[in-house]
Formats: C-alpha cells, sequence, structure tokens
C-alpha cells in the first residue's frame, strides 16, 4: 500500500469514528421526538461518499502514485477538513448527523461560523476533503466522473436544509454559542 492510500485509510477512520458518533445522535434525536428528512438524498450521499473513497483508492494504487507536491496539499485540505468537521461536530454537539435530522423544537445555533460561512460542513468539511482525496490519490478520473455527481447531491441538500431553516427551525428561535 502506498503511503497516499494508507493516509486515505486512516481519513476513512477517522470518518467511520464520526459516523458512530452520528449514530449515536440519530438515535437520541428519534427517540426524543425529532425526525429525519430527507431521506432519498442522504442516501445518495451516503453511496457517492463511499464511491468517492474506493475510486480515489484504487487509483492512487493501480498508479502507485507516490507522495509528491500534489499529494501534499491534498494532504493538507484533508486535515483542515477533518479539523473543520471535528469543530463543526462540536459546535452542534447532540444534534449533528451526518442525515437531516432535526431535533423536536431544533433552533438556530447562532456561532458565527454559521452566521458567515453558509453550511459549514459542506463548504469547510465535505467539498476541501474530496478534493483533498482526490489530490492526494492523484484521482483525476475519479474527481471528473464522481465530483460532479455529489455537488448535484449536496446542492439538493443545501436545498432542503434552507427550507427547514426558514420554515421549521429560525422560527423555533435562536441557541447562541
Amino acid at each position: 500500500m502506498t503511503l497516499s492510500g494508507l493516509i486515505v485509510f486512516v481519513v476513512f477512520i477517522f470518518r467511520l469514528v464520526f459516523l458512530k458518533r452520528s449514530i449515536k445522535n440519530e438515535k437520541a434525536i428519534l427517540a426524543n421526538g425529532g425526525r429525519e428528512y430527507g431521506v432519498q438524498n442522504t442516501k445518495y450521499i451516503t453511496i457517492l461518499h463511499i464511491l468517492f473513497y474506493l475510486s480515489c483508492f484504487v487509483e492512487a494504487t493501480i498508479r502507485q502514485v507516490h507522495f509528491d507536491t500534489l499529494g501534499v496539499m491534498g494532504l493538507g485540505l484533508l486535515i483542515f477538513a477533518m479539523f473543520m468537521l471535528y469543530v463543526v461536530t462540536k459546535l452542534l454537539g447532540e444534534i449533528w448527523t451526518v442525515k437531516l435530522m432535526l431535533v423536536k423544537n431544533h433552533q438556530f445555533v447562532d456561532h458565527w461560523l454559521f452566521r458567515y460561512v453558509k453550511h459549514p460542513n459542506y463548504f469547510l468539511n465535505i467539498i476541501p476533503e474530496l478534493i483533498g482525496l482526490a489530490l492526494l490519490c492523484h484521482a483525476l478520473l475519479s474527481f471528473c466522473i464522481l465530483f460532479p455527481f455529489y455537488i448535484i447531491v449536496l446542492y439538493n441538500r443545501i436545498k432542503e436544509e434552507e427550507q427547514l431553516l426558514r420554515e421549521v427551525i429560525i422560527p423555533n428561535g435562536i441557541v447562541e454559542k
């Protein structure tokens, strides 16, 4: 396994740790009267995320990619993305999930990050993560084929979240952090 492949594996494991946290939060949200939205879109995001990781890993393995300047740039983006994932999950706490879920009487988390960066989990975590992964693995084919689909699905997720923000979350009030 190349160094790039090893880094992909480590980042994937890191993601699994956060998935475990998400599943714990999802169960608590549902048990306390919360609800899931955008179920179909979440399935598409999950499939595309796994495909993107696998595809990049396969490209890196087949090409026996060496860790070079492009790899360093990719690793830098991945570190930034994972840090932002950590920050967003800390700020949202028990309401953070990979799914689109709202707790009962969900309120807007008023932190400067959410005020100044709309959807930081997508723009500061997921998009840099995917770009970083593609750069690290020199996975131009994976990026050109899968990234456009991911952007479409992410756009749909953002539209769903915006609707929930307008119709449910903001009317419920604001929690300052």
